[in-house]
């Protein structure tokens, strides 16, 4: 061990009944470091996390601290040695302004504690976020702010507690791209003053954008600590899922036959918008947020209203009043807002499955359970859902194969249309490479596909024709030949030519 270590894991294992989460974990973090904690779901790094914040106690092994052995026995104790923890989600009380969240369960207080002494909260809370982002009003309500600044509210809580050691799980994944490009400056100013990072993400370009090595995890073990400035992105997903992966090469399927027109589609949020998909091929939507990418899907499956505009399926008008009309219709929506929009969490991945379809399996008003768990084993085996456990809620799989369920969703209502919104988004690289394969098959198979994501690489993969938005309309379309993240953005951002572009 040597003290140069700001941060380390020494022989971590972590056993729950009938699980070893974590088995002899060794690694450790530098000052000032920006540490990237790798794997895929299930391979360990929220259990590590829970460990280092103190939500567990390790079964073995010890957590050092500037060479000193620590024991935590609860959130707090982790608090009170230096150590942050940055969630996915963030735990903020919405009503409150920015410096009652920041001192959120420590107040300051005056007259013995009969009161909460609010202006010195928000004069030490614009201390701190001064070297974050001057331009966040601490006496502002916290649900004003965008998740971006709130993201920098918890790296400025976590200031105020002096924290040496800043954990942060998934950071990014409701940033925009510029958004991150803020973020990374923040974490970039951290580093240099000396705390040290430790950061999640499934987005590897991120990590290797802002990362110096990075842990890699695999079933609960480490599997090696690499300098990202000696390997590439295919070395370290391949140590991720002890296997290669997909090739990155587009493969198309699209036919002559057009499936899907859409004319001068308007509403509040979409400006004459007129495409077409053919039956086996891939159309990408790309743009900034906020460009109406996520509307217009919803438009096409029924969810919001058109003001004017008409749209044909297999050259037949359709009126898509309700999402049921568009179900009818055979058009099936991932939805962006997977939990929120795309699961019911409590029921059963079966039942999930079932939700768009149930009319095929009720008879008199019972359901036909037989027929039920036919359908849902053939559809989710063919989706891989892992585990295979057709009566665990939804819940508790993971976001890959939550989405996985969803798409066996619009297999069994039959759905020849199907709209994905982000559909990769929190998912692993492991599930994401099942997600194209999915993809991809089901265009094989003669189904029209709309894709939306903000990861342009991810558009450029799966596309046999990409459409970019701008203020709620189409500002170009670009064939798969020659189609690059330059020509994309110089598109999607007013006033920005190719050559010019930033790769994204």
């Amino acid at each position: 061990m040597s003290t140069a270590d700001r941060l380390r894991f020494e022989g971590i294992t972590k056993t729950f009944p009938g699980v070893k989460a974590l088995s002899d974990v060794s690694f450790s973090v530098r000052p000032g470091e920006i540490h990237g904690l790798l794997g895929e779901n299930g391979a360990g790094k929220s259990t590590l996390l829970r460990i280092l914040s103190g939500v567990f106690k390790p079964t073995s092994g010890s957590l050092l601290v500037d060479g000193e052995t620590v024991s935590f026995r609860r959130p707090m104790d982790a608090r009170l040695a230096g150590i942050a923890m940055i969630h996915q989600e963030l735990q903020q009380v919405p009503h409150l302004t920015v410096a009652q969240n920041m001192f959120l369960g420590h107040p300051i207080t005056r007259l013995g504690g009969a009161l909460v002494a609010r202006r010195e909260q928000e004069r030490r809370a614009a201390e701190a976020l001064a070297m974050l982002d001057p331009n966040i009003d601490p006496a502002a309500p916290i649900s004003t702010l965008k998740v971006a600044q709130r993201q920098i509210v918890e790296i400025g809580r976590a200031l105020l507690d002096k924290a040496r050691i800043i954990a942060m799980d998934e950071p990014t994944s409701s940033l925009t791209p510029s958004e991150f490009e803020r973020l990374a400056e923040v974490i970039a100013k951290l580093a240099g003053s000396g705390v040290s990072i430790v950061y999640v993400s499934h987005k590897m370009d991120e990590v290797f954008r802002i990362c110096e090595r990075a842990s890699i995890m695999r079933d609960g073990r480490l599997v090696d600590v690499v300098d990202l400035n000696q390997v590439s992105h295919r070395d370290v997903i391949t140590l991720m899922v002890g296997r290669e992966l997909m090739q990155d090469r587009h493969l198309s399927h699209a036919t002559d036959i057009v499936q899907l027109q859409a004319r001068n589609l308007t509403s509040p949020k979409i400006r004459d918008v007129s495409f077409s998909v053919r039956k086996g091929e891939v159309v990408g939507i790309a743009g900034l947020v906020g460009s109406g990418r996520t509307e217009l899907l919803r438009l096409i499956a029924g969810v919001d209203r058109l003001s004017s505009g008409s749209i044909e399926i297999d050259g037949r008008p359709v009126t898509l009043a309700t999402p049921r009309d568009a179900i009818a219709a055979g058009i099936g929506l991932v939805p962006e807002e997977r939990k929120r929009d795309g699961i019911v969490p409590g029921r059963s991945v079966t039942m999930n499955m079932a939700l768009a379809s149930m009319p095929a399996f009720s008879k008199g008003g019972f359901v036909a359970s037989r027929r039920l768990k036919a359908t849902a084993s053939d559809l989710l085996r063919r989706v891989n859902l892992r585990p295979f456990l057709l009566d665990r809620p939804i819940r508790l799989f993971s976001g890959g194969n939550q989405q996985k369920a969803i798409i066996a969703r619009w297999l069994a209502a039959q759905s020849r249309i199907l709209l994905f919104d982000e559909p990769t988004r929190g998912i692993d690289v492991g599930a994401k490479a099942e997600i194209y394969t999915l993809i991809e098959a089901l265009a094989a198979e003669g189904r029209s596909i709309v894709v939306v994501s903000s990861e342009l690489p991810e558009v450029i993969r799966l596309s046999d024709r990409v459409l970019v938005m701008r203020d709620g309309q189409i500002a170009a379309e670009l064939g798969h030949e020659g189609l690059t993240e330059n020509a994309i953005v110089a598109h999607a951002i007013p006033g920005v030519s190719q050559d010019a572009a930033p790769a994204a």
